[in-house]
């Protein structure tokens, strides 16, 4: 996940966490998703998709916003947002939020505030841009599953037992957009990212025993420093892009226990650096591409327990043609492959602190990176009525590392390594103008996937077979009104396969109305009081706990703009 080529996602664990960036998605300007082999120009690994956030475009006309909403569960959100336009070559844009709710379990709360400031120059050949964004959130936990027995009690308890969290992090980016003739342009960017924050964990509670005194906490600090620089050539049917990527990283963990004090202190440094180059020429109605990627990785780590420095090679292909069968239909297919190092704790076992063994070395769960062949074959077709898109794939992977449905004693998904697996599916994606005033939306997927290992053949946790997505818009001058229904097929939580996440029917609503500058909306989510759980595991003891969802509950906003 980027923000203007930025990655956002945080390099030892490679996941991107949006509650540190509370509001960023009403910032941002347009989001593009990739499915399967992403984009190399990213630099980071781009495994099973790539999603590109873009900043608040500096073009738009001049316009200050002021909103407020309020719903279920005591759920505020408020910001004001302006944005200048550009005058004298010159523009600026600012967004400021506060969000709370109580949530919906006990003891589940969130409150966070975020700022995004963006600024540009724009010249004759040249613009430069700077974008900062930071956000601070307070949580108390929820990220306990909860036994199915207690939820029949009560579908509010909370397993965590009182521990919350706090994180604050920070970007500042400067980037440069060069075009020194009609056929070039260089866009060059420097970043920098820090995350300061920590949570507790109760490990008797986590355990299923009396919950005592003790309490844990784990805090981090990280900084991540970057740079890419890219090339772009277009000529008549022929576009060729080349650039660089890397950066530097370095997280510090810091473990203690509230009457003990600081038990452990590491640190790891991820370090990685990619070059590129990409092209596509179009004859007639076919369109050909090809893209590779060369990417070196490396993590450090300084702790108690010795480590040697981790190095990983990548060589990342992909190529692929579109075929114009008629005015706006193309059929397409693509191939492409790559591979992904472990995270720290697929190396670490879901430890904070690394292991040692009787001998002490370090004792380590995966080593060995993973890599997916992945094959996209689709049809596009767009009219003034319809807007088609079907396409199918699938993904061979050797050593995958997957979810095994358990949790790790600092609360993150615990992972194990198998020798084959692969997943397969159709993707569609459908918008239909029924009428002036009315359209229909679908988006569905249906997969079979499958791993294989020591002659066991199973499928994932968390995949199910078919999702199914319908909405239906209607629209009359400054009114609408939309309803989207959800279903979403039943998966396993277990590597056994015998243990489920059952199917589950969503009906949401939303109605809006605009005047005179007001925009009036309200939302209502699960308008059948669905009672269902999105998400599960099986204990260590065999207990089977799952992730209670929200019942009924609605959202009502005004903003004002002028």
């Amino acid at each position: 996940m980027t923000l203007d080529g930025v990655p956002l996602n945080e390099p030892e664990d490679q996941g991107a966490y949006f509650s540190n960036y509370p509001d960023i998605l009403n910032s941002v300007s347009k989001i593009q998703i990739q499915r399967g082999v992403g984009t190399s120009k990213n630099g980071v690994a781009s495994y099973g998709g790539s999603v590109q956030l873009f900043s608040p475009n500096l073009y738009d006309s001049t316009k200050t916003t002021f909103g407020l909403g309020y719903g279920s569960f005591n759920s505020l959100r408020a910001f004001g947002e302006y944005n200048s336009g550009v005058k004298n070559r010159k523009a600026l844009y600012v967004r400021a939020s506060q969000i709370y709710s109580d949530g919906y379990k006990y003891n589940s709360s969130n409150n966070s505030q975020s700022v995004f400031i963006s600024s540009g120059l724009f010249y004759d050949k040249s613009s430069w841009k700077i974008n900062l964004l930071a956000g601070h959130q307070q949580n108390q936990l929820a990220w306990l599953g909860v036994t199915d027995s207690l939820i029949s009690i009560d579908r509010q308890t909370n397993a965590n037992n009182k521990e919350s969290d706090q994180f604050t992090q920070c970007l500042a980016q400067l980037q440069n957009n060069w075009r020194p003739n009609i056929f070039s342009s260089f866009q060059s960017s420097v970043y920098y990212t820090f995350l300061n924050g920590n949570y507790d964990f109760n490990f008797n509670n986590f355990l299923g025993l009396p919950t005592t005194t003790e309490l844990y906490n784990y805090a981090f600090q990280s900084n991540l420093i970057g740079f890419f620089s890219n090339y772009t050539f277009s000529k008549k049917r022929f576009n060729w892009t080349t650039g660089v990527h890397g950066n530097i990283y370095d997280r510090q963990h810091i473990g203690s226990e509230k009457t003990l004090g600081q038990l452990y202190k590491n640190t790891g440094y991820k370090n990685e650096v990619s070059v590129f180059t990409k092209a596509d020429y179009t004859f007639k109605w076919f369109t050909f591409f090809a893209d590779i990627q060369y990417r070196y990785s490396t993590f450090d780590y300084k702790g108690t327990v010795a480590l040697d420095k981790m190095q990983w090679h990548f060589i990342n292909p992909k190529a692929g043609l579109s075929v114009e069968v008629k005015p706006n239909s193309i059929i397409y297919y693509s191939i492409g492959s790559t591979g992904r190092e472990p995270t720290r704790n697929d190396m670490f076992g879901g430890s904070d602190d690394l292991l040692a063994d009787s001998l002490g070395n370090a004792l380590l769960s995966i080593k060995t990176p993973e890599y997916v062949q992945n094959h996209e074959l689709g049809f596009r077709h767009q009219s003034r009525k319809i807007n088609f898109n079907l396409n199918l794939y699938y993904m061979d992977f050797k050593n995958e590392i997957v979810l095994d449905g358990k949790f790790g004693p600092n609360g993150l998904a615990l992972t194990n390594k198998v020798e084959q697996s692969f997943r397969t599916g159709v993707e569609l994606s459908v918008t239909y103008k029924v009428s002036k005033s009315f359209s229909l939306i679908n988006n569905s997927s249906c997969n079979y996937s499958r791993i294989k290992e020591q002659k066991e053949v199973f499928t994932p946790i968390l995949t199910p077979p078919l999702i199914i997505n319908q909405e239906a818009v209607y629209f009359y001058k400054s009114f609408s009104i939309s309803v989207s229904a959800r279903y979403q097929d039943k998966s396993f939580i277990d590597f056994a396969n015998t243990s489920t996440v059952n199917s589950y029917f969503l009906l949401n609503g939303r109605v809006s109305y605009d005047i005179k500058g007001f925009q009036f909306c309200i939302f209502v989510n699960n308008i059948t009081n669905s009672k269902y759980f999105n998400n599960g595991y099986v204990d260590y003891d065999g207990s089977k706990k799952y992730f209670v969802q929200a019942p009924t509950n609605f959202y009502a906003s005004i903003k004002y703009s002028f």
